[in-house]
Order: C-alpha cells, then structure tokens, then sequence
C-alpha cells in the first residue's frame, strides 16, 4: 500500500482500489460500507447478465454484481479468494464482485487525469479519470454512472 492512508489536507480525497483482471480501478471510499469474503448467491431469473443474484446481508437482502462483466470485460467465475465490495450507489446498497481490494489511495484532484478521448462514450460514461501511481494505471468509477438510477431501482 504505497499511498496508504495519511492525515487528510483540505482538497484531499480517498480512494480504495481494487482489481479486476489485471486491471485496477478505484471508486470513492465514501461509497463503501465494508468489504467482505465471496458468499455464493441464490440467482434470480430474469435478472441482468452481470446480477449474480443476492445474498443474505445480516437479515438484508443484498443485489450482487459482477462488477467485471458490468464493465464489458469477461465474466468473474467466483471463488473463495474473490471479495465483495459493499457500496452505496445513492439509495441502494449493493454488492461488487471483484478479484482484490488492493489499496486505500490518498490523492488530489490533480494526480487524477482526464478520461483519454478515444475512449468509447460507454467508458467515459463511468470512467471519471485515470490514476497514474507508482507505474500503475488506476481507472477512477463513478458508480452512479455505472448504475443509472433505473438500473438501480431494478435491482
């Protein structure tokens, strides 16, 4: 954890990064309630290619997405080394499947850069900057962009 948690400065603001793939990303830590151990979920039909299904959060039911296959990218095959990221998207609380947590960032709105140009409009949509750190490249996502308030309601 090389940009490990510090004494935040005015303008300062914190990221936890995660993994998917061999690629990173990071979403605010604002929006994360904790972070917990894959649970199989029980599927529900007719629900989106990229909804797992839901899990039992301590008497709550909670919406598991596949945050790889929501992002285009190919869909997770959980297992136990897979984590849940449980986050606030406005109202609703859902689940995140990813790889690994793998960071807690401290940073500035100046170290994040803009989405490049070629992006497609889908990436853009989510992808509010890129984070380069330590050789790394860390995508920063909007979950609220990434669940539109419909999708959200839905699930």
């Amino acid at each position: 954890m090389s940009y490990a948690v510090k004494s935040l400065n005015q303008g300062d603001r914190e990221l936890i990064a995660f993994r998917i793939g061999d690629q990173e990303f990071c979403v605010n830590i604002m929006s994360v309630r904790e972070i917990r151990g894959w649970t199989p979920a029980t599927t529900m039909p007719h629900s989106p290619a990229y909804m797992l299904g839901v899990i039992n959060l301590r008497g709550a039911v909670l919406p598991i997405i596949d945050l790889a296959a929501r992002l285009g990218m190919k869909p997770a095959d959980p297992t136990a080394r897979h984590v849940i990221i449980v986050a606030q998207v406005r109202r609703k609380v859902v689940g995140l499947l990813v790889d690994a947590v793998s960071d807690i960032l401290t940073v500035t709105d100046e170290i994040i850069q803009p989405t490049p140009e070629i992006s497609s409009d889908l990436e853009r949509q989510f992808a509010r900057g890129i984070l380069a750190i330590d050789r790394r490249m860390i995508c920063l996502i909007e979950l609220e962009a990434l669940f539109p308030e419909t999708e959200s309601e839905a699930a």
